[in-house]
C-alpha cells in the first residue's frame, strides 16, 4: 500500500505550522524545570500563572494561522497537511483547538482560585502544568489525518488525565477515582485500538483519506468485519465521551478528582473524543451510506443509526439519573452525559449530500457548553470552599448570601437546561431543528423529553438558592480573583449567546468548510 510513498521529514516552516502544539510543549518542560529548581518558599501559583500565559499565547499561534487560512485563497479550499497527511491543519482543528485551549485556561484559572484551599493536593505545581500535555493530546486529536496520530493523540490526554485525577494524594476518593478511571480508560483505549485495527485490515491503510475509496471495495466481501470495526470504535469512544450506557466512570470520577481537573474532563477531554469520532465518521462511514456519491450501504447507515441511538441513550440516562442526585460534582457529570447526546445528535445525522450545517451546529453546542460548565464548575468551588463539602445544600440560601454569584449561577443552569436569554437554548434549538429537518422525529421527541426532565435537577438547584435557608447562611462567600475572571466571563458569554447568537453561528459557517476542512485529502 506504501510502495513508492515517502515521508518527508518536518521542516522549518512545518513547525511553524504546529507552533501551537510546540508552544505548550516548550512552556511545560520549562515549567517542569522551574517546579524542580525554584525553593520550596516560592508560591507554586506562579507556575499556574505561567500556564495560563502559555495557552494564551498557544491561543494567539491557533487564530493567526486561522486567519492566514481564512485570507490565503479558501475558494482552493487550502488546507495544510504535514508528514504525509498524517497531521492536518485546517478550519475545523483550528477552531476546535481555541476551544480546548480556552477550557484548559479556564480550568487552569479555576485552579489559581481554588488550589489553596484543597488541603488534599500536596503537588500543586503539577495541577497547574500537566493540564498542557493534556491539552496537546486534544489539539493532536483535532488534526488527525490518520488512525496512528490520532491514537497518539488520545493517548497523551488519557495518561495525562489518569494522574491529574489522582492529584489529591492525601484523598481516598481521589485514589478511587484514579482506579476507575485507569481501568475503564484502559478497556476504551482497548476497543479503540482493536476497532482501528479491523479498519486496518479491511483497507490496508491507517489514512483516513484512503477510507473513502478502501472501505466500499471491502464493503463487498467482509462487511461482518466492517461491521466488529466500527462498533468497536464507538464503543470506546463512548467511554470516553461518558455516554450511556458506558457512562458509570463519569459520577465516581468527577467527584474524586480535583475540581478543575473534573472540569477539564467534562469539557476539553469530552470534546476532543467527539472530534475524533467526527473525523473518522465523516471519512468512513460517510461514504458508504450513499452520503458520497454512491449507492447507499447498511454498514453505513447503521453507524449513523448507531450514533443516534447512542445519543438518545445518552439524553435519557443521563436526566433520569441526575433526579435523584444531591452531590453537585455527580449532579454535573450526569448532566455531561445528557449534553454527549446532543453533541452526538448532529455527527449522527446522515444527509444524502452534504451540508456543514450539522457541524457548525455541534461546534456551537461545543463552545455553548464549554461557557455554562466552566461557569458551574467555578461556582462550586467557591461554594464548596463556603460551606465546606460539595453537596447541593451547600447552595442554600446563596442569593441572600452572594447575590452576584447566585445570578451567574442561575444564567448558567438556564443554559444547562436550554432555556431562553442563554446560549444553552440556541444551541439546543439549531440541534433539534437540525433533526426535525432531517425528519428524525423520534429523536426530536427525546430530545425534548429529556430537556423538560432536566428541568427539575436544574431548577432544584435555583430553588435551593432562593427558596431555602439553613446554617450554610453563616459560612462567608470569597470569590478569588481567579475564580471571579471565569464566573463572570462565562456569564457574561452566555448571555451574549444567548441574545446575539447569530453572529458567532455565521462566522463559523463562514470560516468551515465541510468538503476542504473535515475530508481528509479533498481540499
Amino acid at each position: 500500500m506504501y510502495e513508492g510513498v515517502s515521508f518527508l521529514p518536518l521542516t522549518w516552516p512545518d513547525m511553524l505550522n504546529m507552533a501551537p502544539e510546540l508552544c505548550l510543549a516548550a512552556v511545560f518542560l520549562l515549567l517542569v524545570v522551574a517546579d524542580l529548581l525554584l525553593p520550596q518558599r516560592v508560591s507554586r501559583l506562579s507556575i499556574g500563572w505561567v500556564t495560563v500565559a502559555g495557552l494564551l499565547a498557544s491561543a494567539g499561534f491557533v487564530v493567526y494561522r486561522l486567519i492566514q487560512l481564512q485570507d490565503s485563497g479558501r475558494e482552493a479550499g487550502q488546507v495544510i497537511e504535514l508528514l504525509g497527511a498524517s497531521y492536518v491543519v485546517d478550519q475545523f482543528a483550528s477552531l476546535l483547538k481555541l476551544v480546548f485551549l480556552a477550557g484548559t485556561a479556564l480550568a487552569a484559572l479555576i485552579a489559581l482560585g481554588s488550589v489553596k484551599q484543597d488541603k488534599d493536593i500536596t503537588d500543586r505545581a503539577e495541577l497547574f502544568y500537566l493540564l498542557l500535555p493534556a491539552a496537546i493530546g486534544a489539539m493532536i486529536m483535532a488534526s488527525s489525518g490518520n488512525l496512528v496520530t490520532l491514537y497518539i493523540g488520545l493517548e497523551l490526554l488519557s495518561i495525562t488525565s489518569y494522574v491529574l485525577v489522582a492529584l489529591r494524594r492525601r484523598s481516598s476518593k481521589s485514589a478511587e477515582a484514579a482506579f476507575k478511571y485507569v481501568v475503564t480508560g484502559g478497556i476504551s483505549s482497548a476497543f479503540i485500538l482493536f476497532g482501528m485495527s479491523y479498519l486496518y485490515g479491511l483497507t490496508g491503510s491507517v489514512d483516513l483519506g484512503d477510507f473513502r475509496t478502501a472501505l466500499p471495495e471491502a464493503m463487498a466481501s467482509y462487511p461482518a468485519l466492517m461491521y466488529a470495526g466500527f462498533f468497536l470504535l464507538i464503543a470506546g469512544f463512548a467511554i470516553k465521551i461518558a455516554a450511556a450506557p458506558f457512562h458509570a466512570w463519569a459520577p465516581d470520577v468527577y467527584q474524586g478528582a480535583p475540581t478543575p481537573v473534573s472540569a477539564f474532563l467534562a469539557v476539553v477531554s469530552k470534546g476532543a473524543a467527539l472530534a475524533a469520532v467526527l473525523r473518522i465518521v465523516y471519512n468512513s462511514a460517510f461514504f458508504i451510506s450513499g452520503g458520497g456519491g454512491g449507492s447507499a450501504k447498511p454498514v453505513g447507515n447503521d453507524v449513523y443509526l448507531a450514533l443516534l441511538v447512542l445519543a438518545a441513550a445518552a439524553m435519557l440516562v443521563g436526566t433520569t439519573a441526575a433526579l435523584r442526585q444531591r452531590q453537585m460534582k455527580r449532579l454535573l457529570a450526569l448532566s455531561g452525559v445528557a449534553n454527549a447526546g446532543y453533541l452526538l445528535v448532529p455527527m449522527g445525522l446522515n444527509f444524502t449530500s452534504v451540508h456543514s450545517s450539522n457541524v457548525s451546529e455541534f461546534i456551537f453546542y461545543l463552545m455553548v457548553y464549554l461557557l455554562m460548565t466552566m461557569g458551574a464548575f467555578a461556582v462550586l468551588t467557591v461554594i464548596s470552599r463556603a460551606a465546606g463539602h460539595e453537596e447541593l445544600k451547600g447552595f442554600s440560601g446563596l442569593y441572600y448570601r452572594a447575590p452576584w454569584t447566585a445570578a451567574a449561577m442561575v444564567v448558567f443552569v438556564l443554559s444547562l437546561a436550554g432555556l431562553p436569554v442563554s446560549g444553552g437554548f440556541f444551541a439546543k434549538l439549531f440541534i433539534l431543528m437540525g433533526a426535525a429537518s432531517a425528519k428524525v422525529y423520534w429523536l426530536v421527541a427525546i430530545m425534548v423529553i429529556s430537556s423538560v426532565i432536566s428541568y427539575y435537577f436544574y431548577f432544584s438547584i435555583i430553588r435551593q438558592m432562593f427558596m431555602r435557608s439553613s446554617s450554610e447562611e453563616e459560612n462567608e462567600i470569597r470569590v478569588s480573583v481567579p475564580t471571579g475572571i471565569v464566573i463572570w466571563l462565562c456569564a457574561g458569554a452566555t448571555v451574549a449567546l444567548g441574545l446575539m447568537p447569530g453572529p458567532l453561528m455565521d462566522w463559523i459557517q463562514a470560516v468551515f468548510s465541510i468538503r476542504s476542512d473535515l475530508f481528509i485529502g479533498l481540499g
